[in-house]
C-alpha cells in the first residue's frame, strides 16, 4: 500500500499545469473595419456619374444640352403655359399670351395673338412671292435657249439653282470655249455675249446681286500661285460687264474671289472649275 500511494503522488506531481486563455472579442475590427468599403463605393459612384456626363456631352447636340440644363434650372418654366390655379397670375404663367408684350415670347404657337398670326401670314406670303419671282427669272433665262442656235450655244455655259441665299446663275468654261483668255481676267466674246443676255434678265428685277469668281487649281510647285488674285479679278470683270449693260452699281452687294477652294469636280485642275456665279439675292434675308 505504501508503495502504491507513493506512485500515485509521483504521477500527480509530474502532470502538466492547465492554462486557461481568455480571448477578447473586438467588435467592428478597430481601424481595420468596413469604412473603406463605403468610401470605395462612393468613389465608384462618382466615377460612373463622371463618365455618364462625358458621354452626354459627346452624344447630344447643343439644343439638347440646353434642354437638359433648363430642366435642372429652377428659374426657367418647363412649360410656356402653366396649369390651373388661382395664384398671382390667375392660373397663367409669366409667359402667357396677354401677360407680356409681343416681343416674340409673349404668345405660344398654339394660341397666337391676332397680331402675331397676321405677321406670320404676311411673312409666309412674302416668302412665297419671293420664290415665285426667282422661279420666273430662272424660267425667263433658260427659255431663251430656243430663240436661236447662237443663244443655245451660249446657254450651254449656264446652269441655275435656287438656294437659301437666292437664285444662283453659274457661268462656266467649256473645252474650246472659255469665258476668259488663259490665265487672265480678259473676257472672251462668249462672256461678253452672255453678259448681254444676263443683264437683260436682271434688269427686270430689283434684287441685290453678288458676284463670285472661281478658278481651277494650278500646280503646287508654282512660285506665285495666281488663284486668289485671278479669281478676284475675274469677279470684278464680271461686275464691269454687267454695269456696261445697264445694271446699277448700287445693286452689287459683294464681289468675291474664292480662288480654287470650292472645286466642282474630283480633279480640281479641270477647266470646269473656272466659273462665275451671279447670285440674285433674296429681299427678305
Amino acid at each position: 500500500m505504501g508503495v502504491k500511494h507513493g506512485c500515485v503522488m509521483a504521477g500527480q506531481n509530474n502532470a502538466a499545469p492547465v492554462i486557461i486563455k481568455r480571448k477578447k472579442k473586438v467588435i467592428g475590427g478597430g481601424h481595420h473595419g468596413g469604412a473603406w468599403k463605403v468610401a470605395y463605393a462612393d468613389f465608384v459612384t462618382a466615377m460612373m456619374a463622371f463618365f455618364m456626363l462625358m458621354w452626354l456631352l459627346n452624344a447630344t447636340t447643343e439644343q439638347q444640352r440646353k434642354g437638359i440644363s433648363d430642366y435642372f434650372s429652377p428659374t426657367i418654366p418647363l412649360s410656356r403655359i402653366s396649369g390651373g390655379g388661382d395664384g398671382s397670375f390667375g392660373g397663367d404663367s409669366v409667359l402667357a399670351e396677354d401677360t407680356l408684350a409681343q416681343n416674340g415670347t409673349g404668345a405660344s404657337s398654339n394660341k397666337p395673338t391676332d397680331e402675331r398670326q397676321s405677321r406670320s401670314e404676311s411673312q409666309a406670303e412674302a416668302r412665297q412671292a419671293e420664290e415665285e419671282r426667282l422661279a420666273e427669272v430662272q424660267k425667263s433665262l433658260l427659255a431663251r435657249s430656243g430663240e436661236s442656235m447662237t443663244m443655245e450655244r451660249l446657254l450651254r455655259h449656264v446652269v441655275t439653282r435656287v438656294t437659301d441665299e437666292g437664285l444662283v446663275i453659274e457661268l462656266f468654261d467649256l473645252e474650246q470655249a472659255p469665258l476668259f483668255q488663259p490665265d487672265s481676267a480678259t473676257a472672251t466674246q462668249t462672256l461678253r455675249d452672255l453678259a448681254v443676255v444676263l443683264a437683260d434678265v436682271l434688269l427686270a428685277t430689283r434684287n441685290d446681286l453678288a458676284v463670285g469668281g472661281y478658278v481651277r487649281s494650278y500646280p503646287l510647285m508654282m512660285r506665285d500661285n495666281p488663284v486668289w488674285s485671278l479669281s478676284a479679278d475675274r469677279a470684278q470683270a464680271g461686275r464691269q460687264l454687267l454695269r456696261a449693260q445697264g445694271v446699277a452699281d448700287t445693286r452689287f452687294a459683294r464681289i468675291t474671289g474664292f480662288a480654287d477652294r470650292k472645286p466642282l469636280t474630283p480633279d480640281p485642275s479641270v477647266i470646269r472649275n473656272n466659273r462665275l456665279e451671279v447670285i440674285l439675292l433674296r429681299k427678305n434675308r
